[in-house]
C-alpha cells in the first residue's frame, strides 16, 4: 500500500526535513479470527478520521530502543489480541460500517529528522508537529483500502546545553 505523506511547505522555517526510511504494512504475527464486527451506533455518529496523537520517549539506554525490527515485531505481537485493529473498514449487505478482522495490518513508517524535541516548541498545534502525523486519502469511496490505524515512527535528535549530540 502507498501512503501519502504530508507535503507541508509554508515556509519560514515551520518546516522540518524528514527522511522517510520506511513503509510498510504490519500483519499480526499469528492466525487471527476472520470475523466482522459491527461498529458502534455512536460511532456511526461520527465521522470517519483518524485522531492525530504524538508520543515522545526519551532513549532508554539500550542499544536497540529505536531498531525498527524491534519496533515491527511487537507491533505484530500485539496485533494478535487487538485483531481489530489490523483490519479494515467495510459496509455489511444494509450498507452499515463494520470492521472485517481480515488481518491486513496496520501502516508502519519509520523515518527519522535532524530536528530536535526542542524545536518543536510547546506541542502546540503545528504545521511542523503535524509533519510528524502520517497521512493517507480518507476522500476514497472504498473504505476497505486504508489501515485503521497509521504509526508513524521517529528519531530526533537529542539536545545537551544546545549542543546536538545525535
Amino acid at each position: 500500500m502507498d501512503a501519502q505523506f504530508p507535503s507541508i511547505s509554508p515556509g519560514g522555517g515551520d518546516t522540518m526535513k524528514i527522511n522517510t526510511k520506511e513503509s510498510i504494512i504490519v500483519r499480526p504475527s499469528q492466525d487471527i479470527p476472520q470475523q466482522r464486527l459491527w461498529v458502534s451506533n455512536m460511532d456511526l455518529l461520527h465521522p470517519r478520521y483518524y485522531l492525530p496523537t504524538v508520543y515522545l520517549y526519551k532513549p532508554n539506554g539500550s542499544s536497540d530502543f529505536f531498531e525498527a525490527e524491534v519496533i515491527k515485531e511487537a507491533l505484530r505481537k500485539v496485533l494478535v489480541p487487538f485483531y481489530p485493529v489490523a483490519g479494515r473498514l467495510a459496509r455489511d449487505e444494509n450498507g452499515r460500517i463494520e470492521i472485517n478482522c481480515n488481518g491486513e495490518g496496520v501502516l508502519l513508517v519509520v523515518a527519522d529528522t535532524d530536528s530536535t524535541t526542542e524545536e518543536l516548541g510547546e506541542f502546540m498545534p503545528s504545521m511542523k508537529l503535524r509533519q510528524l502525523i502520517p497521512t493517507v486519502d480518507t476522500n476514497l469511496q472504498d473504505i476497505s483500502r486504508n489501515p485503521l490505524l497509521l504509526l508513524q515512527v521517529y528519531l530526533l535528535l537529542i539536545t545537551n546545553n544546545h549542543s546536538k549530540l545525535g
